[in-house]
């Protein structure tokens, strides 16, 4: 209960005096106001998930009401479904079908791909939103590096490419994806995701953002009374 209300406390009104009080070292330059949380009303979450995915967890947290689980099959609440049972060396097929699909998310101005063993922090969304909302270029935020040629001797080669845990970017980035990039083998899901902004935007027309990882937490959140493994369960 401690856990799920930590959480969900921006989106409820009440984050101000944790915040304030400084409960991550260094918190965001203000807690954001009721106009500012309803920015999010323009952003999907994209969520791929597998059998060993707490979908209880997520939906006791701030993210419940803008996940966009991307599923194999259909299933309760799949928002997104591929029709192909993935594993982890297939997962570059997933992300391209999550690809295709929000290429349809019309009323979405903001996505963010989240993995299943990662969080992030609701004020540094918001601030992300304000800040890049109608941006004039693709805009993609992550921790970006490149492949290496003797990993990805193909179209792949010396892409730039986001950490799967978290990246965010506008619809001016999924309207340019080039969601019928051919390449060989299985590669990373997520080089693939930065070799279709490559292929189909053009490196020297992205804005690449590095992301701040103070208010993003893969594998494991560790915060003054609280440590909790996000990722008990291999996945795949």
């Amino acid at each position: 209960m401690a856990t799920s209300l930590l959480f969900a406390a921006g989106r409820y009104g009440y984050w101000q005096a944790y915040t304030d009080a400084g409960i991550f070292g260094n918190p965001p330059s203000h807690s954001s106001t009721g106009a500012e949380y309803a920015m999010l009303d323009k952003l999907a979450v994209i969520f791929p998930v597998n059998n060993n995915t707490d979908m209880q967890f997520y939906q006791n947290t701030w993210l419940r009401n803008y996940l966009y689980p991307v599923c194999d099959w259909p299933g309760p609440g799949c928002k997104i479904v591929c029709h192909r049972t993935s594993t982890y060396r297939t997962l570059d097929k997933k992300t391209k079908c999550f690809a295709r699909a929000i290429k349809r998310f019309e009323d979405k101005e903001l996505f963010i791909k989240l993995d299943d063993d990662a969080l992030v922090d609701i004020d540094y969304v918001i601030g992300l939103i304000k800040k890049y909302q109608g941006y004039h270029k693709p805009v993609y935020i992550s921790d970006h590096e490149r492949t290496q040629p003797r990993n990805f001797p193909d179209s792949l080669n010396g892409v730039m490419y986001g950490n799967g845990k978290f990246y965010m970017f506008n619809r001016k980035l999924v309207q340019c994806l080039d969601t019928d990039i051919k390449y060989r083998g299985s590669p990373n899901e997520d080089s693939v995701f930065g070799g279709m902004v490559s292929n189909g935007c053009g490196e020297n027309n992205v804005e690449y953002v590095q992301e701040d990882d103070r208010w993003i937490w893969h594998k494991e959140y560790t915060n003054k009374n609280k440590h909790i493994d996000l990722s008990f369960i291999k996945n795949h």
